[in-house]
């Protein structure tokens, strides 16, 4: 029971990013800037390593948990390129209409916003996950888990809002994903006081999430955050996303 008290604290921080999200007005750049930051700190601090560590099998060479990472990474790009998101110059982002409630949107372009959000939400059921696993394995292990989990649950509300309205969803789908992926930690830690999922393939799940993440990171987020405004603010603020990361997790091992 303690694993979904704490999972209860990871839905209140989730929500919190989610409502910060909301309050940024015009300076959404700096936001965007931000949460790929706080993207790439998750993939490069947290997924990959708990994916290589969970799957570190090797198919003709490669870690099958980095195979996944290729797959994922792969897969959104395709999707994107099925429904014509980019036109293919990196000049016309500032033309995109992804960020702007009132735009005209493609139907498929916010079917990718749904499935990011989507992807986060199954991210947070897996954070709930890790949260009953760790207490299972003891109070202490438990304990450093929950600490890393709750933190970057904050990150994971603002990015499943952000991303929501990012493709064209109104708020009202922004909101409910959020509601989701608050309420998903507290489902996956209440699983796993029935069965835990195999660590092969929780290893392989976040190898996928990981590229996911940081296709939309890196050809989506960051180019929209750079389009309409000089680069070195938002530069400024993806490396303190970074850099939160960084300590959030470093405090936490």
């Amino acid at each position: 029971m303690t694993a979904v008290l704490v999972a209860a604290g990871a839905f209140l921080m989730t929500l919190i990013g989610g409502f910060v999200a909301q309050r940024t007005g015009d300076r959404r750049h700096l936001v965007l800037g931000f949460a790929a930051g706080l993207m790439l700190g998750v993939v490069a601090f947290d997924l990959l390593p708990e994916a290589l560590a969970a799957a570190p099998t090797e198919v003709h060479g490669v870690p099958q948990a980095l195979l996944m990472f290729a797959a994922g990474f792969l897969l959104i790009h395709i999707v994107e390129r099925a429904v014509a998101i980019h036109r293919g110059h990196e000049g016309e982002y500032a033309e995109h209409t992804h960020g702007h409630p009132h735009g005209h949107h493609h139907a498929g372009t916010q079917r990718v916003g749904l499935a990011a959000a989507s992807a986060l939400v199954a991210h947070s059921v897996m954070d709930g996950f890790a949260i009953g696993a760790a207490f299972q394995a003891g109070s202490t292990v438990g304990t450093v888990v929950a600490i890393a989990v709750v933190a970057h649950d904050f990150a994971d509300g603002f990015n499943t809002y952000t991303i929501t309205r990012l493709y064209g969803n109104d708020r009202r789908r922004a909101l409910t994903l959020l509601t989701a992926d608050a309420l998903a930690p507290v489902t996956g830690a209440g699983i796993t006081l029935l069965f835990t999922i195999p660590e092969q393939l929780l290893g392989l799940y976040l190898g996928f999430f990981a590229g996911f993440l940081l296709y939309l990171a890196t050809s989506d987020i960051l180019p929209e955050a750079h389009s309409p405004h000089p680069s070195r603010s938002t530069l400024l603020c993806t490396l303190v996303g970074v850099g939160f990361m960084w300590l959030v997790i470093g405090f936490a091992s």
